[in-house]
């Protein structure tokens, strides 16, 4: 009976002093509110003649103790961040451009970080016709090292939108120097990716050039990716 006694004695004491309890809650990915996907910004606060004051809105995510805010300018490739523990953030971003944005979800207790979806929007300008949004590329992941097929072929991957939603075509520029300026080919508004051939071990640069009906264009950034 002294031994059954000392057994749980010394369970509940491992029970209060060493038990595991998993590891800290995650934060979740937010989910975006405004500006709404591949949309016209036309809410912004003027405070010049080619500036807006946009404010950025989001739901709130579980297990987050604040956010980080990125607004990507797409002609220029230059961010601007914020943090803030409140569900939207205001910045100051120039009219007629093209924007990424996205919310980064982090708290106290966790190293994870839960990001949200990236979505595209133009900031209102004076203009009445926008030109595509840079295609964002997809696959191969800049950096990456792929394996070719069978045919010796890499399927070229991106994704585009379009305010005016006429888009006419995207012609692919693919090369082993960057910029990469060799045309491989032109596709339709609703095809999004391309096969190139390619040999082992050589590194490739690849861009997206879209156009829409009216003759606008906008180009993406380049990402570079070896063959195994």
């Amino acid at each position: 009976m002294m031994r059954i006694l000392i057994g749980f004695i010394a369970l509940a004491f491992l029970a209060s002093c060493g038990g595991d309890d998993g590891p800290p809650p995650a934060p979740q990915g937010a989910l975006l509110v405004f500006p709404e996907e591949n949309s016209e910004c036309t809410t912004g606060t003027d405070v010049n003649q080619t500036s807006s004051q946009v404010t950025f809105r989001w739901m709130a995510s579980n297990n987050t103790d604040s956010y980080t805010l990125s607004v990507v300018n797409l002609d220029t490739n230059v961010p601007q961040n914020i943090s803030t523990a409140a569900t939207s953030a205001s910045l100051t971003i120039t009219k007629g451009t093209p924007y990424a944005w996205s919310v980064s979800s982090r708290n106290s207790v966790s190293d994870q970080v839960a990001s949200s979806e990236t979505w595209l929007f133009y900031n209102a300008g004076s203009q009445t016709t926008y030109a595509p949004f840079p295609a964002q590329l997809v696959h191969p992941s800049s950096g990456s090292t792929v394996q070719m097929d069978i045919a010796n072929e890499v399927d070229l991957q991106w994704s585009g939108a379009d305010v005016d939603n006429d888009i006419e075509s995207y012609e692919v520029f693919f090369s082993e120097t960057n910029p990469p300026a060799t045309s491989v080919g032109l596709t339709n508004a609703s095809t999004m990716e391309l096969p190139v051939g390619v040999v082992s071990g050589t590194v490739y640069y690849w861009r997206v050039v879209t156009t829409d009906l009216e003759g606008n264009t906008s180009i993406s950034g380049v990402f570079d990716f070896k063959v195994l």
